[in-house]
């Protein structure tokens, strides 16, 4: 496998192309006009054939240089670009921050983190990675995304989980369902009701799930769904019960089209934060959408 080429070789090539003078190319590199022979004669044993004749007291190309210069000037042109970027990215603002977040967050909570994040970094290029917590979990482990807004994982140990704030599961039912009518849910029922849940392989299912294992309860899934709107909109109309936490209820609840009802003694409650990977240092960027989730979280 050849080695690379010298970069500061080529651009002294560069140079000594276009003035054909090594004076002048030494004048221009802040360097002695032997150190540019010495790069040429290095740079030609590398590629193995000669690259300049010397025609009086110019420098010039051969056919071999005149195909190198053509790479050279590509090359180079590229490795401009690639410092101006990374330039870029350590002036006000400039960047990128990808962030993985369940379609719940990415309705209810990152609008307003999103809007208030703009105002302070308006030429930050910001991705969201919509999913659930494995999913956010899966992207983190590949470096698909920097952070993930996503609830608490188990057995996790190379992420850093930043709490935002907790929820507590409860029963969503119809207005004109027996235990929305009589304000309570009886125990005996819980079994025998149609559930429309949350997809299984969600985090929020496998929670649920165990929460009645230990009551040796099994739940009824007549419908799954990946969609928290269609979850409410079936519910509404009486096709069965759901298990939704109260914050993305608000509104249907203050219009008495839902009811939410406790589970039972015992709370289920999820919690919610910033994943991301441990002893990594946050960007100033990071650290701004860290703080306006924490704001934002308040109101849950």
């Amino acid at each position: 496998m050849t080695s690379p080429l010298d970069s500061r070789q080529l651009r002294a090539f560069s140079i000594l192309a276009r003035t054909g003078s090594f004076t002048e190319t030494a004048r221009h590199l802040h360097l002695t006009q032997s150190a540019i022979s010495h790069a040429i004669k290095a740079l030609e044993g590398e590629v193995g054939c000669r690259l300049l004749d010397r025609v009086g007291k110019k420098a010039v190309l051969t056919q071999a240089g005149e195909q190198l210069l053509v790479h050279v000037e590509k090359i180079l042109t590229e490795m401009e670009h690639a410092r101006e970027r990374l330039t870029n990215l350590g002036k006000w603002g400039r960047g990128r921050l990808r962030v993985g977040a369940s379609p719940t967050a990415c309705q209810y909570i990152l609008p307003n983190v999103l809007r208030e994040f703009k105002e302070s970094f308006p030429q930050c290029a910001i991705q969201i990675v919509p999913g659930d917590t494995p999913d956010a979990i899966a992207a983190l482990n590949t470096h698909h995304i920097d952070l993930a807004l996503a609830m608490e994982p188990k057995r996790q140990d190379q992420f850093e989980f930043r709490p935002l704030f907790t929820n507590e599961l409860e029963f969503v039912v119809s207005p004109q369902h027996p235990w929305a009518v009589t304000g309570r849910v009886d125990p005996s029922q819980i079994a025998r009701q149609n559930y429309i849940l949350y997809t299984k392989t969600s985090y929020m299912f496998e929670l649920i799930e165990d929460y009645f294992r230990r009551d040796d309860i099994v739940l009824q899934t007549s419908i799954e769904l990946g969609n928290i709107e269609a979850i409410k909109e079936l519910v509404k109309v009486g096709l069965g019960v759901s298990i939704l936490a109260p914050w993305v209820l608000k509104k249907e609840i203050a219009g008495h089209s839902l009811a939410a009802l406790p589970l039972g003694r015992r709370k289920l409650k999820r919690h919610w934060g910033i994943l991301h990977w441990r002893g990594r240092r946050l960007s100033l960027a990071e650290e701004t959408f860290v703080g306006l989730c924490e704001s934002v979280a308040q109101g849950f």
